[in-house]
């Protein structure tokens, strides 16, 4: 199999917990990464990954179309707008800086592969901070978003269903998956296709957009949302390798 690159941007957090002990008071700091399901799938499937954790996104994202087009495909997974948009020379020293939202537009367009995966900052995400409504990733996108936080807790559990058993992305899965825990709220956009949904919801819309690709997956790729049973399911590594293939234009 011909090695494909994909970029992962997000999956990543770092904590600070207040720890009150009567009088006293502490904080401690923790690093986390939520990537490894998703990367372990992809890579078994024969995809060279680069990860870019929240914190390095921050500077390291490509700014350009042109830089983007070393990859067949990008993620972005619980990475809001704003790391994106806000370099932190332009944050922080008013400096010009490319638009990097537009460019993932641009990449797409060219001929690129783009999935946004769901999560507490993706879509538009809790209170609304994740802040992709209105933006060029909307654009390219074949879904439009809420303009208020737009989660969907489900806590008793949701069973994924295909509605397209013929296409790519979900050749050879079961008809039904394991329960999701929550997913992003989003609205297809016509002419699209609607894969699976959770619900009356839809959990993967995938479209053509101009030269490229693009897929909207409304659920997490790992917990919170996506509990063992999702990560651990035997269609999950199918699934990501599929998914990617098509944005990427391979439906091997």
């Amino acid at each position: 199999m011909t090695s494909k690159r994909i970029l992962v941007a997000g999956e990543s957090s770092i904590k600070t917990v207040i720890h009150q002990k009567g009088a006293d008071i502490f904080t401690t700091t923790s690093y986390g990464e939520a990537v490894g399901w998703l990367k372990d799938a992809l890579t078994a499937g024969g995809w060279e990954v680069d990860f870019l954790p929240n914190h390095v996104a921050a500077t390291k994202f490509p700014g350009t179309a042109e830089e983007l087009s070393a990859y067949d495909c990008v993620i972005l997974s619980d990475i809001g707008a704003n790391t994106l948009l806000l370099h932190p020379e332009t944050f922080s020293a008013s400096k010009i800086t490319p638009n990097r939202l537009a460019a993932i537009r641009d990449y797409v367009k060219a001929g690129g592969g783009l999935i946004m995966v769901g999560g507490y900052m993706s879509f538009q995400g809790i209170d609304g901070k994740a802040r992709y409504a209105g933006t060029a990733i909307e654009e390219a996108l074949p879904v439009t978003m809420r303009t208020v936080d737009d989660r969907v807790e489900t806590p008793e559990g949701v069973i994924p269903s295909v509605t397209a058993k013929g296409h790519p992305v979900v050749q050879g899965l079961e008809q039904t998956w394991p329960a999701l825990l929550g997913y992003n709220e989003v609205t297809p956009k016509p002419d699209v296709e609607t894969l699976v949904t959770v619900g009356n919801h839809p959990l993967i819309v995938v479209h053509e957009f101009e030269k490229g690709r693009a897929a909207a997956f409304t659920s997490d790729c790992g917990p919170h949302w996506a509990p063992p049973a999702f990560v651990d399911w035997k269609g999950y590594a199918p699934l990501w390798q599929q998914l990617a293939g098509w944005v990427a234009g391979s439906e091997a």
